[in-house]
């Protein structure tokens, strides 16, 4: 009976099913191996950053959060899917509306009349010059100009020493620098004279001044902005008497946006040898003399080496390059890696190349302080003409274009506030963090606001851009810096009016913006609060000299209010809403400081409703620092540096300049 069960058991049909069983089961393990990676890669964590994987809807099918106020519907739900949205129509003039008759009249003593009819008469000019450009009444002449204007290129320039005081003491060069282009000067410096407020020196106890010789030489990028101070690519230093340290020195460094980066000393030592070079010179050449004060050897060593039969190598040392009243001819030479300096035939000093400049930025050579410029040359220029028109910077892909507005709530809107002729720093936002999935999934929106440029040809290609990207709203105002405060209002009026955006964010186009970051700050704080998030900066004294000094007239008290610096910082809907709402009754009051204007209306608002104030040094206002939430004063090319670090490291890792 046993042995008919087993041959039962054993028969070939079900021999053969078995096998069919099997192999279906290996074929199902095969195509559920091939299906799981393809899955995970669908919302793959690698391409975000560590807390946008918390945020973002598609991580997986089926699974995208929604909007405050969307909901599934039952057939949503049978099927499994996300419902549609309907998208708004993008509209690239801001909506913000402007009173022409709002100060006319006496508006009273608070209301700063004299800024209040400056962005008046920015308002109507710009909204003109828009409605001009829109109807295409401007546009030939503006294109016959562009075609006929023409800078030449020379190969080489040379100014006498009172051609270069005319001028301003400024040597343009047309069409920047290129490789193994040179400049010399010949110059002497002057004597030292006595300083009573020193820069670069402490008064000692009881002395009233300090005896100081110094002069600068910058390379400068006089193309690369209008209507604010140019970058120095190069700032030569030579300090022959009262630097802080007691010795003559030479200091070099670069300034991008007023950011001063870690500037290179030259003291009289050469360079260590295990130093990088610069295309293989060293950085600092030595100058101070092997004698008794300066000796790079002890007197034992030296002692040891008489004994056992060895003398002292004689070391050729020159003294510090510069000599008060003594003439000098300075070499500066553009090569693969860096700059190089040559005084006197003999190298001094070399700098390397930093993080957002190229050669061609280098459109101007300025000498200033004590030191007497007989004449200057320029030799090796390059011969055509680089482009600074806007094609240089914009790559109109349709990778780089917005994606459209969701019809739903929106969390977090961010108004990036840009010049007209920054065309290279918004292409740079473009290829950076606005390529963020959070972004690119419109659960977070960004536009950059935009008001009328100087020059015509820059608003022509401006509109251009905005009609191509469509990333950019229009402020139709003729742009000033006293009155970027208009940008943070229309930014205002957008994010409440046409986004809809639970969180609004002001930033700068040399902001870089960890997006994730934003929404997770934001979400801290409990739900129907108002909040103000960003680096606050309590109890902070108006500066009443210098170049941002504020009168008692514009400002009376002695603190401003609690208020962000303006690289960054995040609003609530109501507080937005406030403002917009205060600016049409006319009773916003209006401040040439951008960031202490949002702090002073946060604190109206908050005479009425309280808010939280969120304090956070991660909101960087100088430069970057490790695990930042946003960076700033950042080069289009540090900005795409940065982006890059966060996709490979994902963490948020600096690209500091050397």
């Amino acid at each position: 009976m046993k042995r008919a069960k087993l041959e039962t058991l054993t028969s070939p049909t079900r021999l053969r099913l078995l096998e069919v069983f099997i192999g279906v089961l290996f074929l199902y393990l095969l195509f559920v191996s091939f299906e799981i990676p393809r899955v995970f890669r669908t919302g793959d964590p690698s391409d975000l950053d560590e807390e946008e994987f918390g945020l973002l809807g598609d991580a997986l099918p089926g699974q995208v959060p929604l909007e405050s106020g969307e909901e599934f519907s039952e057939d949503d739900a049978l099927r499994n899917r996300t419902p549609k949205r309907r998208m708004r129509v993008f509209s690239k003039v801001s909506g913000l509306v402007w009173n022409e008759n709002r100060f006319n009249g006496n508006t009273g003593k608070d209301d700063i009349l004299e800024l209040h009819k400056a962005a008046k008469r920015a308002w109507v000019v710009g909204k003109k010059l828009w409605d001009d450009l829109e109807s295409g009444k401007i546009e030939l002449n503006a294109k016959t100009q562009l075609q006929n204007r023409s800078e030449s290129c020379p190969h080489s320039i040379s100014l006498s020493g009172i051609e270069f005081r005319d001028r301003n003491r400024v040597l343009v060069l047309p069409c920047g620098l290129t490789l193994w282009s040179h400049i010399t000067v010949v110059g002497t410096p002057r004597w030292a004279h006595p300083e009573y407020d020193p820069k670069i020196a402490l008064l000692k106890e009881g002395d009233d001044s300090v005896m100081v010789s110094q002069f600068m030489m910058e390379l400068q990028g006089l193309k690369t902005v209008d209507g604010e101070d140019p970058p120095r690519i190069l700032h030569f230093n030579p300090r022959l008497k009262g630097d802080w340290s007691g010795k003559p020195v030479i200091e070099q460094n670069t300034c991008y946006r007023m950011q001063w980066a870690s500037p290179l000393r030259c003291e009289g030592w050469k360079s260590r040898a295990d130093e990088e070079t610069v295309d293989e010179q060293v950085k600092c050449e030595k100058w101070i003399r092997d004698d008794n004060n300066h000796s790079e050897e002890s007197k034992v060593t030296w002692w040891l080496k008489r004994l056992i039969g060895r003398t002292k190598k004689v070391s050729l040392d020159w003294p510090y390059p510069f000599a008060e009243g003594k003439l000098f001819v300075l070499t500066l030479s553009a090569g693969l890696e860096g700059y190089h300096i040559n005084v006197d035939g003999r190298h001094v000093t070399s700098f390397p190349y930093r993080i957002g400049f190229v050669l061609e930025d280098a459109t101007g050579l300025f000498l200033n302080g004590d030191v007497d410029v007989h004449s200057v040359f320029a030799a090796s220029l390059p011969t055509s003409h680089p482009s600074f028109r806007p094609q240089m910077h914009l790559e109109m892909f349709t990778e780089w274009k917005a994606p459209p507005l969701p019809n739903g709530h929106v969390e977090l809107f961010i108004g990036i506030l840009s010049a007209g002729n920054h065309f290279a720093e918004r292409m740079a936002v473009r290829k950076s963090w606005m390529q963020n999935k959070l972004i690119k999934s419109s659960h977070v929106v960004a536009r950059f606001f935009v008001a009328m440029h100087g020059r015509m040809e820059v608003n022509l290609e401006l509109r251009k851009e905005a009609e191509y990207f469509g990333d950019i709203v229009i402020v139709p105002y003729m742009d000033n810096y006293d009155l970027v405060v208009l940008k943070t209002i229309a930014t205002c009026e957008y994010g409440v009016r046409t986004v809809g955006a639970k969180y609004i964010m002001k930033c700068d186009d040399d902001t870089f913006v960890r997006v994730g970051a934003m929404i997770k700050e934001a979400r801290k704080v409990g739900e129907d609060t108002s909040l103000y998030i960003g680096n606050m900066n309590y109890h902070h004294k108006p500066l009443r000299h210098g170049k941002w000094a504020v009168t008692y007239e514009e400002w009376p008290e002695e603190d401003y209010p609690p208020y962000a610096n303006g690289p960054g910082y995040i609003l609530s809907f109501d507080i937005s809403q406030f403002i917009i709402s205060e600016f049409e009754k006319q009773k916003l009051r209006l401040f040439k400081m951008e960031d202490v204007s949002v702090g002073m209306w946060v604190e109206q608002f908050n005479n009425s409703r309280p808010v939280q104030y969120v304090h956070s040094l991660k909101f960087c206002q100088f430069g970057c620092i490790e695990d930042y939430y946003t960076a700033h004063y950042q080069s289009p090319r540090q900005m795409t540096c940065l982006w890059d670090k966060l996709q490979s490291q994902r963490k948020p890792k600096c690209c500091n300049m050397r």
